[in-house]
């Protein structure tokens, strides 16, 4: 049977496959395995780029021992780079090859020659997909279209689970987070829900709430989480000069804050180590009264569904914030009609 045959059964088995209910790490050992069988290769492995850290995890791996995955990796970023310029990277002697690291760990686990593909989503390089051989090896077209359609594969299975599993994790988030909310009249609890807990739950460095004084025309910060005293003290935040898109309303994604010149202090921001950012409007029924930034330290894109979870969170905040100065509102009236009361006994 030829390769070119060998490759089609491959698919076939593939695609079946995505038509079944197997979770995503079944997927992708089986997609590890087949790149092994169908290229009569020793090991091959998938790793996803860990955009924090710019390196690589590997997610499903066959033929590789523990002390060989734990060997320091390759950085994420410089290596798709390279990658994406031809399509894919070829190793023909992988002990020796300057391109590589860790060469004297590749020589003691026997590999000879390396073939490493991006998995591609949407255009964006969210991995790689590497194939390892036991004997020097030059590998032919059909060989590197084989193991990049594989990896096709792989990005369409980790978005597929991906998504399922942000929509279920939403889900619950939101419920939890919106009881909590509810639960409570006490504002400071409501803030710390809103920065903290929304921080750590979508992974994000750090949160800040700042609402609307009509008197300054500044958006005072209220709470934050996860940023330095020096940032949250750098001055005043202007209506005027900071996101109007997010006071009008509208949901605001910065995915690089160098090239966004939208920002009042895009040089604080910068030096406090933040990459991206989402901006929503908090509202309080139909009217805005602040804005919640979300900041991450790392350069990412923020699905639709990520970005309806934490408008619906802020929106809920809004109208909690706004129960509890009603509240707080009710108690000092209270309280001064009270005193108004014992004024008036002490008449008779």
């Amino acid at each position: 049977m030829t390769k070119r045959n060998n490759f089609f059964k491959t698919f076939c088995k593939i695609s079946k496959a995505f038509g079944t209910t197997l979770g995503k790490k079944k997927l992708l050992d089986l997609i590890v395995r087949s790149a092994i069988d169908t290229m009569e290769a020793k090991a091959a492995c998938l790793f996803l780029a860990d955009e924090e850290k710019d390196m690589f995890v590997p997610m499903a791996q066959k033929g590789l021992s523990d002390n060989y995955l734990h060997a320091s990796p390759l950085k994420a970023q410089k290596t798709v780079d390279e990658m994406l310029k031809e399509g894919y990277l070829s190793f023909y002697d992988a002990t020796t090859d300057s391109r590589l690291e860790n060469l004297e760990a590749k020589k003691a686990e026997g590999i000879a020659s390396i073939l490493s593909v991006p998995v591609m989503v949407k255009e964006k390089a969210i991995g790689v997909l590497s194939l390892y051989t036991a004997e020097h090896r030059d590998f032919s077209k059909d060989e590197i279209d084989f193991l990049s359609a594989l990896a096709d594969q792989g990005g369409i299975a980790i978005e597929q689970s991906q998504l399922f599993e942000r929509i279920n994790q939403n889900s619950m988030l939101f419920l939890d987070l919106a009881s909590s909310i509810n639960s409570t009249l006490d504002i400071r609890k409501v803030l710390h829900i809103l920065t903290a807990e929304i921080a750590e739950a979508l992974g994000m460095k750090g949160v800040l709430i700042r609402l609307l004084n009509h008197e300054t025309g500044n958006l005072d910060l209220v709470a934050s989480y996860g940023l330095s005293e020096e940032f949250q003290n750098k001055g005043p935040v202007s209506i005027q000069k900071s996101i109007a898109q997010a006071l009008n309303g509208e949901t605001v994604i910065i995915e690089q804050v160098s090239k966004d010149n939208r920002l009042q202090y895009k040089e604080e921001i910068l030096k406090e180590g933040v990459i991206s950012m989402l901006c929503v409007p908090i509202k309080a029924r139909e009217e805005v009264i602040g804005v919640m930034s979300l900041f991450s330290s790392a350069s990412r894109k923020y699905p639709e569904d990520v970005i309806i979870l934490v408008n619906a969170l802020a929106h809920t905040g809004g109208l909690a914030i706004q129960n509890a100065s009603m509240y707080l509102s009710l108690q000092e009236d209270k309280k001064s009609l009270e005193e108004d009361i014992w004024s008036y006994r002490s008449w008779f």
